[in-house]
């Protein structure tokens, strides 16, 4: 489950990052992955754009890409690429409860 601090949060990054290199990674379905270096053009309350550096094409993907881990962004920082991904959060266990007669 996802919470609104995590998309507010999410987006502030975004934001913070426009005009940056990034690494997009994700998959074409079917055992086809791909991993493109782009950078980050415009940040909008539920999409953002990327334009690959190899085509000069504009993609959009949404924040909710993202939360879900169907895209993972890497954002170059001066020396190495620093992902962009909200923590694991495991959801909690429920204790079983046993009715012993």
């Amino acid at each position: 489950m996802f919470y609104p601090n995590d998309i507010t949060n999410l987006k502030t990054d975004i934001s913070e990052k426009i005009g940056q290199k990034i690494i997009v990674k994700g998959s074409l379905g079917r055992n086809r992955p791909f991993e493109k270096e782009a950078t980050l053009e415009k940040a909008y309350p539920s999409i953002f754009i990327v334009k690959y550096d190899e085509n000069q094409r504009n993609v959009t993907y949404s924040y909710t890409d993202i939360l879900t881990r169907t895209v993972e962004l890497q954002v170059f920082d001066g020396q190495n690429y620093c992902s962009i991904m909200p923590p694991d959060v495991e959801p909690k266990k429920k204790k079983k409860e046993y009715n012993i007669k």
